[in-house]
């Protein structure tokens, strides 16, 4: 109706409601997310798990991580006995191996000095060293690997995945071409310094009839696109809508307190914004967490600052509150990271997940240990 103060718009729910079947969310943060979610996965593969999920949705960091698992997904053989021998160097060792790495300032530096945008340099770098010219085209058909990014010119949702990709405003784009660097890119395209991207896109390759109010030039030729965790940085929507069964594993920040403000337009600016990301992280993670304790949904939630002992596990492996803390507090970067640091996150990731598992999930799933030396 005209005089109906929201719009309902478009969704993939079926008019039944979501179906069977199990969606992992991987939140944004970096290198820091990036690394906790590889524990996660790890714990998942050793679960025998990770198989059996039907829908991976990403944003930012989580989507770097996603990306990696969706190349090495066909040559997974998903036995527990032989994670050293096929999801180790598939997965991790590769990650590991960018994590090593500088980006964001490089990317920073010669988009500056050279033509093209700083996005366009992190597109680079993560082609050279994850994906090697890989496309949409080349992510498996099973399971549904959903990348997100926001569209900054519409406000909504722009999800990059093989047989499509799709804004509800702008329509949907068949089949699409893109290299997964690009689409990662744009889906880890942090502002302000990293965004936004630029997707060049030819008008004509749009289903007719599929945008709801905005299918039209510039906004089928030219994209803008910014981090996807600034619409939902739990990769939440695109499982939520379709799934009963929902486990989101959050490696994002928190807002920390400041008592003297900074009062210059620049600082202050990305103060609210970070208050804005902030207010929507904290809907998203208790509208998860509701739907839980409604039976709405099944699943479970783990972030990087829970507490694992809230999980009331006399088993849960031994991680101490304030040292999982500090690692929460890692900047969100895409910065070198010490093979120390790296270990003590895939380590966190493993550990909560293992723990959220067996208290939410599974509860006759037998302890994990953790994957690298040294603990948390």
């Amino acid at each position: 109706m005209p005089e109906d103060p929201v719009q309902t718009i478009e969704s993939e729910e079926s008019p039944r409601g979501p179906e069977e079947g199990v969606a992992l969310c991987l939140s944004g943060g970096g290198y820091r997310a990036m690394l906790f979610h590889v524990g996660t996965l790890w714990r998942l593969y050793e679960a025998g798990q990770l198989n059996d999920i039907a829908r991976i949705s990403s944003v930012s960091g989580g989507s770097i991580t996603a990306g990696v698992l969706a190349m090495a997904w066909p040559h997974l053989s998903f036995d527990p006995v032989r994670v050293l021998t096929d999801f180790v160097p598939r997965v991790v060792e590769p990650i590991r191996a960018l994590a090593g790495e500088t980006i964001d300032a490089d990317a920073i530096f010669w988009g500056i000095a050279l033509p093209g945008r700083i996005s366009d340099q992190v597109s680079g770098a993560y082609d050279r060293y994850l994906y090697h010219g890989a496309t949409l085209q080349d992510l498996p058909d099973a399971p549904r690997f959903v990348i997100n990014a926001t569209n900054v010119q519409s406000g909504a949702l722009w999800r990059f995945m093989k047989p499509y990709m799709r804004d509800y405003r702008v329509g949907e784009y068949r089949r699409p071409p893109i290299p997964l660097s690009r689409a990662v890119a744009a889906s880890s395209a942090f502002p302000p310094v990293l965004s936004p991207f630029e997707l060049r896109l030819d008008p004509d390759g749009f289903t007719p009839g599929s945008g709801h109010d905005l299918q039209r030039e510039p906004f089928t030729s030219k994209v803008m696109l910014t981090d996807g965790g600034v619409y939902d940085n739990l990769g939440l929507e695109t499982a939520w809508k379709r799934y009963k069964t929902i486990l989101v594993s959050d490696g994002g920040g928190k807002l920390a307190p400041e008592e003297e403000p900074k009062t210059d337009w620049a600082r202050h600016a990305y103060r609210i914004m970070d208050l804005v990301d902030n207010q929507v992280r904290s809907l998203r993670k208790r509208q998860v967490i509701d739907s839980y304790k409604a039976g709405s949904r099944k699943g479970a939630y783990w972030g990087i600052r829970t507490n694992i002992a809230d999980y009331g596990l006399a088993s849960a492996l031994p991680c101490p509150h304030e040292r999982t803390l500090a690692l929460a507090e890692i900047p969100t970067r895409l910065k070198r990271m010490s093979a120390h640091h790296q270990e003590r996150l895939i380590n966190w990731g493993y550990a909560v997940c293992d723990a959220a598992l067996r208290k939410h999930v599974t509860p006759d799933l037998p302890r994990g240990e953790f994957p690298c030396p040294g603990g948390v």
